[in-house]
């Protein structure tokens, strides 16, 4: 009698059917993990530029749109923004972050927004002003909270 060696095509095809089941699960979830993940890279950023903008308002009395080294000097690593010249924009393929300030209102105003782009996009537009007024919105839609 000869002794079989190897896999049989029954046996291939289950393992095959195991491993699609697990990826169909987990693929989805890693996708809304790396969602999260951007999304909170950008609240870093959002929240940084904010509280640059609080200490620039103490200093010149007045707020920028300017994220470089000519106005926030904010910490810009792995973002791509436009050079220093006013209003800066930055991004990194998920969000464009821009800063839209109102210096002639009294007080003046200063409102940061993150809107989610190409993967992202289904994730809305974050926004932080400068009462600390927190909103993450898809559309017209409610606030979702940061």
């Amino acid at each position: 009698m000869r002794l079989a060696k190897g896999f049989t095509l029954i046996e291939l095809m289950i393992v095959v059917a195991v491993v699609t089941i697990l990826a169909s699960i987990a693929y989805p979830s890693y996708e809304a993990y790396m969602k999260r993940s951007r999304r909170s890279e950008a609240q870093q950023l959002v929240a940084a530029i904010a509280n640059r903008e609080a200490q620039y308002l103490l200093d010149s009395r007045m707020y920028t749109n300017v994220i470089g080294a000519t106005g926030l000097n904010a910490n810009t690593e792995r973002w791509t923004c436009t050079p220093t010249a006013a209003p800066t924009t930055c991004s990194n393929g998920a969000y464009n972050v821009t800063i839209a300030v109102n210096n002639a209102a009294t007080p003046p105003t200063f409102t940061v927004t993150a809107d989610a782009t190409g993967k992202q996009a289904s994730d809305g537009k974050l926004t932080l002003d400068q009462t600390g007024a927190k909103v993450r919105q898809v559309g017209t839609g409610p606030n979702l909270g940061w």
